[in-house]
């Protein structure tokens, strides 16, 4: 049985190739266990930055008023259970999406730029550069006491080979994660291999061995572990083992959904086993959220990226009632009804975003905090309105970072032409990575801790 006092083996039970993170338990663990936190014994800061495509109908996004006390938008209104730790932000620009010479080509840019403040190269072949990413200049640091340096999630898989966007290169319509200028990271977009990634045991041949050995005998990842989890418990304060049952539920509950029948996940003609994405935007969104935020909360990783499609995307929305594709609405051209459309679309990836924003604020760390605000998470576009493809006035939000003294429930306008990447380096700052700049930023974005 797993001795979990030892450091170097606290964060996971064991069983049968399998390995469950659990979150800090304060009465079984030494404080040193955090030691890399800003404070030993407090929990850790974690960033987030989740995409989505296409720009936003600013009209329907934007606060009428600045500062505190805003009413929220049509758009945002999904929002309003954590409206007191959000701020909206106004004003914000990418200078490097915008042509520059290069003619056509803004969707591409759009998500080339989003976290690396790098002009890309024009190319739809060999040659591809933009610039390393601030989640990976994070994980670079952040990532070195915890089992993944980042993860990379999305919803839609894109391929790194061939043109996407008026001679743009689809490695930059469908990444926004750069480990290196000419490397983007990939995603994730399956949850069950989500699952299997984050709970194997291993290396690879022990996580085959492992969902060989579940697939046959249909073991929940819980049952193989349960020996360290009851050994575990019996070392807990009442209110830590609280924690753990909880989490641990939480951990059953995904993991149902995984393994859900027919009716919840997409199968062929042939019932062949489910593939592991359900059969709608709204579930397969949420849960690869919930994976996330159990990725968060267990400390496997601080640094974390989610593209909500990729840019340029053109799926329709049908169980929202919108079938023309995303990308075709965006360019409306003034018509009222296509706009209205893309506010729908707005407002349901906003839904999906405070569904996974609710997730972590529920979730209480050692110190009684939330692991929102213990986590800083930034949503939005490297586009402002799709029809105008402009890269200035983008719609941007940053949530939590309570921890990091940023100051919520606030609209806050800035000159126009300031930096997004400005918003990064504070982040980067508030998390102690050592870096003077990153991308086009000029400094860390003022006023976002200070009420």
């Amino acid at each position: 049985m797993t001795q979990f006092p030892a450091l170097q083996r606290r964060t996971f039970l064991r069983g049968l190739g399998a390995a469950l993170a659990v979150p800090f338990m304060e009465s079984a663990l030494p404080r040193s266990a955090w030691a890399s936190a800003a404070n030993a014994g407090k929990p850790p800061l974690r960033m987030a930055f989740l995409f989505i495509p296409n720009g936003a109908h600013m009209p329907d996004w934007t606060p009428a008023t600045e500062g505190p006390g805003f009413i929220l938008p049509r758009t945002l209104e999904p929002l309003a259970g954590v409206q007191q730790k959000i701020q909206v932000l106004s004003g914000l620009s990418h200078a490097q999406g915008f042509a520059l010479g290069d003619g056509a080509g803004d969707h591409a840019r759009s998500a080339a730029t989003f976290l690396t403040g790098v002009h890309p190269v024009k190319t739809d072949g060999k040659g591809i550069q933009a610039g390393i990413s601030v989640d990976q200049i994070a994980a670079q640091q952040l990532g070195k006491t915890t089992r993944f340096s980042s993860l990379e999630l999305g919803i839609e898989e894109g391929r790194l080979a061939g043109g996407c966007d008026s001679g743009y290169s689809c490695a930059y319509s469908n990444n926004i994660s750069w480990r290196s200028p000419t490397m983007p990271a990939g995603k994730e977009v399956n949850p069950r291999q989500l699952f299997d990634r984050m709970f194997g045991g291993g290396g690879e041949e022990d996580r085959s061995q492992s969902r060989a050995k579940r697939d046959l005998e249909r073991k929940s990842i819980l049952d193989l572990v349960q020996q360290d989890a009851r050994g575990l418990r019996r070392q807990l304060a009442q209110s830590d083992a609280r924690k753990l049952d909880q989490y641990l539920e939480g951990v059953r509950e995904i993991e149902k959904r995984i393994d859900a029948p027919a009716d919840e996940l997409y199968v062929d003609d042939q019932l062949n086993r489910p593939r592991g994405v359900p059969n709608g935007y709204d579930k397969h969104s949420r849960l690869m959220g919930d994976l996330l935020a159990v990725a968060l909360q267990a400390d496997m990783t601080r640094v974390a990226s989610w593209m909500f499609a990729n840019e340029g995307s053109d799926r329709s929305y049908q169980l929202i009632d919108v079938a023309e594709g995303h990308h075709s609405l965006s360019h409306h051209q003034g018509d009222a009804e296509k706009q209205a459309k893309i506010a729908k679309i707005n407002r349901f990836h906003m839904e999906q975003f405070a569904h996974f924003l609710g997730r972590l604020d529920a979730v209480r760390e050692a110190d009684g905090s939330t692991l929102l605000d213990n986590t800083m998470v930034v949503y939005g576009s490297g586009l402002g309105d799709g029809n105008r493809h402009n890269h200035d006035d983008l719609p941007i939000i940053l949530a939590g970072g309570g921890a990091a003294g940023f100051v919520g429930g606030r609209h806050l306008k800035y000159d126009t032409g300031t930096p997004l990447m400005n918003l990064y380096l504070k982040m980067l700052h508030a998390a102690d990575v050592k870096v003077d700049a990153v991308g086009d930023s000029t400094a860390p974005l003022a006023n976002i801790d200070v009420a």
